[in-house]
């Protein structure tokens, strides 16, 4: 799937919703709880997600890879994890701000 910054996606196992915020260039394979996400919006049929994805989705929560080719912002927590070509994603680490000095 294509995609681009601002995106807002809707997963096809439970409730978790994302949006992109930053993404590299290319076809990614993005998934939550193992099955492909879709256009928040589009019609979905649920189905059953895989076992080994679906340790949850927290709410408010920035997600990213390990190899920084995309980050996106968990709008609406699920039961699903989010997943980039098979390796899950992880939470953000806070950026520390500079001294104020």
């Amino acid at each position: 799937m294509e995609l681009r910054v601002g995106q807002a996606l809707a997963s096809a196992v439970d409730t978790t919703q994302i949006i992109i915020t930053k993404v590299s260039a290319g076809d990614l394979d993005l998934t939550c709880g193992g099955v492909p996400m879709v256009a928040k919006g589009a019609p979905v049929e649920q189905v059953e997600g895989d076992p080994a994805f679906m340790q949850g989705t927290l709410l408010g929560k920035r997600y990213v890879d390990a190899s920084g080719a995309i980050e996106l912002l968990c709008t609406k927590g699920g039961e699903g994890s989010l997943a980039l070509a098979g390796e899950l994603l992880v939470t953000a680490e806070a950026k520390t701000l500079p001294s104020s000095d």
